[in-house]
This record gives structure tokens, C-alpha cells and sequence, in this order.
């Protein structure tokens, strides 16, 4: 209840404080490339139970059907404003509007899609599943390089399955079976400390 309650008061206040940056980002976005603002994605939560991810758009609008649903260093699928929203993890910020709605968490495990939550091994699956998705989480900031580790992999697809999901399984795991505030407080201050270059 109180991790739920802390979601609901940053989420809200972060919207509403970040509210001006959100608009000229929506701008920006539909100033440089045609198409919606926001991107909504499939992903699997809490229980196994389905739900749309959103993120602001950084890719064209025909990306799925110009390559793999992973990201692979400088992928040409990426638009000018998203290479900076993706950089700066600015694309992520819709996703407080999915803590709001209680679909994820502040912290907690990132959502994967479909395909790939089907390989995780059973036991993983059920502990990571059991929580709420999170915006953050350790295996973010671990693997915050992830886009350019891929891009220098023979087959990123087959690097991606066999090499980085296990890892992040495993980080994620780690979390769910020791998490509390305080935990979600220090990987919250890991996150803003990354993302200002600290």
C-alpha cells in the first residue's frame, strides 16, 4: 500500500511539474516527423496480464516493418528529435501517466514484450511477473547501454535473447526478492544521477 501510494504522489506530481517540458516535447515530435505523439506498445505486466506501454514516438511511424523490435545502435528508424528523447530518456516520461493508472510501478521490473517474456524460465517468470512493471529498475542502469552493446554484436537479435535478457532477468529477479522503499528510493536517486551524467 505504501509503494502505491508513493507511485500515485510522484507520478502525479511529476506530471504536473514536467507538464511544460511534455508539451514542447509532443511539439517537437509532431514538428519533426509525421505521425502520432505517442507510441503505444504491447508489453506484459504484473500477473502476466497484458497492457500498452506508451512512450513519446522516436521512430517512424513504419519501423516495425523495417526491422527488429529491438534497437541496435544508430538504428536509421530513428527520427532527429528521437535520437535526443531516446538519449535523455525523455521518451520514457509518458510512462508516469502508466503509474498513474496503476499499470507499472515508479520501480519495479521493465516490461518486456510477448515474444520474449515467453522465454523466460518458469520460476523467473512468476517472481518477476509478480510485481508491478517499473519505469526503473537495477537492470536498466546496468544495461543503460544496451542499444550500443547490440550494435556491435554479429547477430543483436541472438546477443539480445541468449546474453542481455538472462542478465536483466536475473537483476530483476534479484530486486523483486529484496525490494522495499528504501531500495526504490536509492535505485530512483541511481536513475537521476544517470541521467544528469553524475
Amino acid at each position: 500500500m505504501g509503494k502505491r501510494l508513493f507511485d500515485i504522489l510522484a507520478a502525479g506530481l511529476g506530471l504536473l511539474l514536467l507538464s511544460p517540458l511534455l508539451l514542447a516535447v509532443a511539439l517537437w515530435i509532431r514538428w519533426d516527423s509525421p505521425g502520432p505523439v505517442l507510441f503505444r506498445q504491447e508489453r506484459v505486466g504484473r500477473g502476466g496480464r497484458p497492457f500498452f506501454i506508451h512512450k513519446f514516438r522516436s521512430m517512424r511511424v513504419d519501423a516495425p516493418a523495417l526491422g527488429p523490435q529491438i534497437t541496435i545502435g544508430e538504428d536509421p528508424r530513428i527520427t532527429a528529435s528521437g535520437r535526443f528523447i531516446r538519449r535523455s530518456k525523455i521518451d520514457e516520461l509518458p510512462q508516469l501517466w502508466d503509474v498513474l493508472r496503476g499499470a507499472m510501478s515508479l520501480v519495479g521490473p521493465r516490461p518486456e514484450v510477448p515474444r520474449y517474456v515467453a522465454l523466460y524460465p518458469a520460476d523467473l517468470r512468476d517472481l518477476v511477473l509478480s510485481v508491478r512493471p517499473g519505469i526503473t529498475d537495477p537492470a536498466s542502469l546496468a544495461f543503460r547501454d544496451e542499444s550500443e552493446r547490440l550494435a556491435g554484436a554479429a547477430d543483436p537479435e541472438r546477443a539480445y535473447v541468449e546474453d542481455i535478457l538472462p542478465a536483466k532477468l536475473r537483476l530483476s529477479a534479484a530486486y523483486v526478492r529484496q525490494a522495499s522503499l528504501l531500495t526504490d528510493l536509492k535505485l530512483i536517486m541511481g536513475t537521476l544521477r544517470s541521467l544528469f551524467g553524475g
